[in-house]
């Protein structure tokens, strides 16, 4: 079971995009993922309910509410023939719960958009899941992700510049596609559109999915198998 985590405590970055894609590739690949909404808006388990019964299943999880009658590890619970755990992270997570956050994640995607208040969040993220939460650049586990981009200008190439200073993969490179919207309101991802119509966007997000079938072997703790991280709790 592979365990990714989309963390970017800046609002609007394209967190929950990326994270239902994953899931919607994932689902389209006969795989069986499961999403982690720790995001109190619930945008991923609105994206989950849309789906329709013919179309490939996705376990969701609304990690963000709290139930007083389950513990929290039982309501975390993931079905053990899962093959994809992905996370997709609140804003505003505070860089002390990095590791909390990112503990047992094979992989950890950081969507970043071309602006200048977005590359300087993006620094410090990736300052502090370097410093606080301890992941070493020479493991590959954390990729950048260059999201809703319009090649040819000049704050793609500000951003390309910036991302190349800091020594982690730049894993994907996606553009400005209205795609992403209407495959939302449909409760699909770009994968599981007619390929005429998100050929483009399909292909830019083949390096991601190889950068992430190069995970490790799922670590285990001295306590037993990997268990999802609870955000805000």
């Amino acid at each position: 079971m592979q365990r990714i985590v989309v963390l970017n405590p800046k609002g609007g970055s394209g967190k929950t995009t990326i994270a239902i894609n994953l899931a919607g590739y994932y689902a389209s690949q006969q795989q069986k993922p499961v999403l982690m909404d720790f995001d109190p808006q619930g945008s991923s388990l609105r994206w989950v309910k849309k789906r329709q019964p013919s179309q490939a299943p996705i376990q969701v999880i609304a990690a963000f509410e709290k139930d007083s009658r389950t513990t929290r590890a039982f309501q975390l619970r993931v079905p053990e023939d899962s093959t994809h755990v992905i996370i997709d992270t609140p804003a505003a997570v505070d860089s002390k719960q990095f590791p909390e956050v990112t503990r047992d994640a094979h992989k950890i995607l950081v969507p970043v958009l071309p602006s200048d208040i977005d590359i300087h969040t993006c620094s410090r993220t990736i300052r502090d899941l370097l410093l606080v939460a301890k992941i070493r650049r020479e493991d590959d586990r954390i990729g950048v992700v260059a999201n809703r981009i319009r090649r040819n200008t000049l704050t793609y190439q500000a951003l390309i510049r910036f991302l190349q200073t800091l020594g982690i993969p730049i894993v994907a490179t996606i553009r400005d596609s209205q795609n992403y919207a209407r495959a939302a309101e449909h409760g699909i991802g770009v994968h599981e559109m007619k390929s005429y119509i998100a050929r483009e966007d399909v292909e830019q997000w083949e390096p991601l999915v190889q950068w992430l079938d190069k995970a490790p072997a799922p670590r285990e703790s001295a306590h037993g198998p990997p268990t999802p991280a609870i955000v805000g709790a």
